[in-house]
């Protein structure tokens, strides 16, 4: 909570300042930077049905260099995205295929493609499914592989982030990858003045995407080994709700809100469970007479909580595990196509039966960003980051630049 306050105090000074600077006298159309880059004109197939079904292709490319005082970076940073050694990081290469299938349906692929450390290169499908167009009442249907709908930053690939990695607490809850799985959601837009919108899924508990779930048989968690999935009735699937209202403050400001859940069985036993809570909040101030969106400011932040039913081992007892952990986070677009940043991390809770993995140690992390966007198909990002970190881990700090290059037109994301 204390570094919210001070996230929001220094929000509200840039702010002040920024209404203090006089705005261009006839600003341009508004193009916000890479967010959701609109990119140049898309590679489409069209066939059939009067061009109702099409295809777009892009690439996105993510790369990054850097040094860190702790020569084990992978245990420093908790995704697998995050920059992976000293040196360079092929931290992402995403193809994208979406389009229409018909008036009925769209549809989206990603293919992640990454070099380890080793020099092998991985390929893996992140996401493919289908979402509905046209079903009555505002309601709508997505069915297939995809990152799980749970807070803000989960649901996201990283070059829409606004650092170089990703938060602490999405490693702790979710692991490297996001959580993701195949299953099926339900999203009802609700008939009210405001933007509110409710959503439920429901998918597969295991796989390495789903740590805090049925994860990966012989895998430990919280010291136990995870056993095979088997699943028997609808309980042993997981099950995510998530509420979502956007409210806007005036002609200038927008909040935006959010409450999710995830509950499901893990592999430790027959009869264990895990529970994930969290909540988020994105508030952003945007001048009424801006020159290509700038100058605007942007808060965001998470909470997340877990309580981990661990079952019983012949060596080990029955226990449940709390842990938690928040980030808040300020972007300041200061001109156009430049933007810096800081985040503050924080993770804590229990840390299980082997005190040396450093996934469950409580630690913190600041960091601070300057970004430069030379166009929306484009990015350079710097960014210094300091781990605080407990549990005999030595404090690390870590310098790192990244950048970014789009082909085509990639799908939009949700603001």
């Amino acid at each position: 909570m204390k570094g919210l306050v001070l996230i929001a105090l220094v929000a509200s000074a840039i702010a002040a300042h920024a209404q203090e600077t006089p705005p261009p006298a006839a600003p341009p159309p508004e193009a916000p930077p890479a967010a959701a880059p609109s990119g140049p004109p898309p590679i489409t197939v069209v066939s059939g049905n009067a061009g109702k079904n099409y295809l777009n292709i892009s690439l996105d490319a993510l790369i990054a260099v850097g040094a860190s005082t702790e020569p084990d970076v992978p245990s420093l940073e908790t995704g697998g995205h995050d920059p992976a050694q000293r040196g360079f990081t092929l931290q992402n290469l995403e193809l994208v295929f979406d389009g229409a299938v018909d008036p009925y349906f769209k549809g989206q692929a990603n293919i992640v493609l990454q070099i380890t450390p080793e020099g092998e290169t991985t390929i893996e499908l992140e996401e493919a499914f289908a979402l509905t167009t046209s079903i009555p009442h505002n309601l709508q249907v997505k069915v297939g592989q995809y990152l799980t709908e749970f807070g803000r930053i989960n649901p996201t690939h990283p070059h829409t982030w606004d650092f170089v990695d990703q938060p602490l607490v999405s490693g702790l809850m979710f692991g490297g990858d996001g959580m993701r799985s195949v299953g099926a959601r339900l999203s009802w837009l609700m008939p009210v003045p405001f933007y509110s919108e409710f959503l439920v899924g429901v998918e597969n508990a295991n796989g390495v995407t789903m740590t805090s779930f049925g994860s990966v048989p012989g895998e430990p968690q919280f010291g136990r080994p995870i056993l095979p999935d088997v699943v028997k009735t609808l309980g042993d699937m997981v099950y995510v709700p998530r509420w979502t209202g956007s409210f806007d403050i005036g002609d200038t400001q927008t909040m935006v809100v959010g409450a999710s859940g995830a509950f499901g069985p893990n592999g430790t036993g027959p009869d264990a469970n895990t529970e994930v809570g969290g909540v988020d909040l994105l508030w952003k101030w945007k001048s009424a007479r801006a020159d290509k969106g700038f100058p605007f400011v942007k808060i965001q932040a998470e909470w997340m909580l877990r309580n981990y039913d661990a079952a019983a081992t012949p060596t080990l007892p029955a226990e449940v595990f709390q842990d938690h952990g928040a980030y808040a986070q300020v972007v300041w677009g200061f001109k156009p196509m430049w933007t810096a940043g800081l985040r503050l991390d924080d993770t804590g809770g229990d840390v299980g039966d082997d005190p040396l993995d450093p996934q469950f140690q409580p630690r913190q992390r600041a960091s601070l960003e300057a970004t430069w966007y030379p166009t929306e198909y484009s990015k350079l990002r710097a960014q210094y980051s300091y781990d605080r970190r407990t549990g005999g881990f030595e404090d690390a700090s870590s310098v790192w630049l990244q950048f970014e290059f789009l082909l085509g037109a990639h799908a939009a994301h949700k603001f």
